[in-house]
């Protein structure tokens, strides 16, 4: 009785198995890529804003502090956006009547908050401290990167969980004297490791990498 299948039905088989998993393994691959990448972490991204505001004029041309509207960053959690009050410090006195500056004071006259765009957002089973990070030496271009350089703001870095281990598992190569923290324009000096394995043990930083601590 003659073979119901002819012997090279055997190797097709195999060829159309293993061409199955080595698809569904690049599948995966370019999947697990695709999630991390830069635009799906929406990383470098300007973001538009409901009135042309500049950090590069701001902070970098005027060189306005970071704190002087970010006020609660060193005593909690969140850095917060500021109140329009504070916008009316300075534009009450110039540009007042500009047209670009009309949501302000539209804002102020209403009591109505500015619906800026968010530009950093963070999972709402992650938590992350601002004063907790600065308090230990951890500056703001590190993680919002030379934001006085920046028009339109984006996300410098990408966010993901390892991108956070990183510096948790090695601060030593991040950590900087306070008196540097909110310096825009720091560079890590060519001996970092000497002083941030120093500082590491002079702000009593923890290599904090348990699951909780993030994730409460």
């Amino acid at each position: 009785m003659p073979e119901p299948f002819h012997p090279v039905a055997n190797s097709i088989l195999r060829l159309s198995l293993l061409g199955g998993v080595g698809l569904s393994a690049f599948v995966l691959w370019a999947g697990y890529l695709a999630v991390r990448s830069p635009y799906e972490m929406m990383q470098e991204v300007p973001r538009e804003q409901p009135l042309p505001f500049s950090h590069e004029h701001h902070a970098g041309g005027l060189g306005i502090d970071c704190r002087y509207c970010h006020v609660a960053v060193e005593d909690g959690p969140f850095a917060d956006i500021p109140p329009t009050a504070v916008c009316l410090n300075c534009h009450s006195e110039m540009w007042a009547a500009a047209p670009a500056l009309a949501p302000v004071r539209q804002s102020y006259a209403t009591n109505l908050s500015i619906q800026w765009t968010k530009v950093y957002g963070l999972p709402q089973y992650v938590y992350f401290d601002h004063s907790i990070h600065i308090h230990k030496g951890i500056g703001c271009s590190d993680c919002h990167g030379r934001v006085d350089q920046m028009q339109l703001t984006w996300q410098a870095p990408p966010l993901t969980m390892a991108w956070c281990l990183e510096c948790h598992r090695n601060p030593e190569l991040h950590v900087r004297p306070l008196a540097d923290v909110f310096k825009m324009d720091y560079r890590r000096p060519p001996e970092q490791a000497v002083l941030g394995a120093r500082l590491v043990k002079e702000y009593q930083i923890q290599r904090l990498t348990s699951c909780t601590v993030c994730h409460r």
